[in-house]
């Protein structure tokens, strides 16, 4: 069954404040993680099919856009000399360079769906993740797991999109993200789905918007 763990079972719903600031959000970050193949992505739309009012948060990238990818729905695409004006001005709220292009979180568009009160799913790695919370310390944080490896090189397998050493890679990088799970605040174990996305959602729920 999936599980679901709180570091503190008493603990309430947190308002978000930015660092350095005593000021808190009105709105709530969601930070979501997970090993590829975990059915984070499945997950995660389901939940914006239950709670339509929640915002997603669209990385920038200035790789060039793959086919079927859509400006402002898949990524934002822009150029790496933009990129590095804007690490420059300090806009990422994380930001990273992977495979000689940079990928990164407007910073401006999280302050501004928090303070209007909105809740905000992001979905992004640990390394990722660690930078929100540096900015962000009062983010939920959620990890989807698979019930085993095992599991997740079938899934992986099934999947079909990746050769064998890809594969073998994907869970080294897999393990090495599970053994982080401490980080977050939700573990959920995704040994079934429908089970894992109530449990998902019902996460969501406890923290709704202003």
């Amino acid at each position: 069954m999936p599980l679901m763990k709180r570091k503190n079972p008493e603990e309430k719903p947190d308002s978000q404040t930015k660092a350095g600031s005593e000021k808190p959000y009105k709105g709530c970050l969601f930070i979501v993680s997970a090993p590829s193949g975990a059915g984070k992505s499945t997950i995660c739309r389901a939940a914006q099919k239950k709670f339509p009012d929640i915002s997603y948060s669209i990385s920038f990238t200035t790789r060039p856009p793959r086919a079927g990818e859509k400006e402002g729905v898949d990524y934002f695409f822009i150029s790496p000399s933009d990129f590095e004006h804007r690490i420059q001005q300090g806009e990422w709220a994380e930001w990273a360079k992977v495979h000689g292009h940079y990928y990164g979180t407007s910073a401006e568009f999280l302050n501004q769906q928090l303070s209007a009160g909105r809740r905000i799913l992001l979905d992004i790695d640990i390394v990722g993740a660690e930078q929100i919370l540096k900015r962000f310390p009062d983010s939920v944080t959620i990890f989807i797991m698979p019930p085993s490896l095992d599991a997740l090189r079938q899934r992986l397998q099934k999947r079909g999109t990746d050769d064998a050493e890809t594969i073998k890679k994907r869970l080294i990088h897999a393990e090495k993200e599970i053994d982080r799970k401490d980080l977050y605040r939700y573990v959920i174990v995704n040994d079934n789905l429908d089970k894992a996305i109530d449990e998902f959602c019902d996460i969501i729920s406890r923290y709704p918007p202003a």
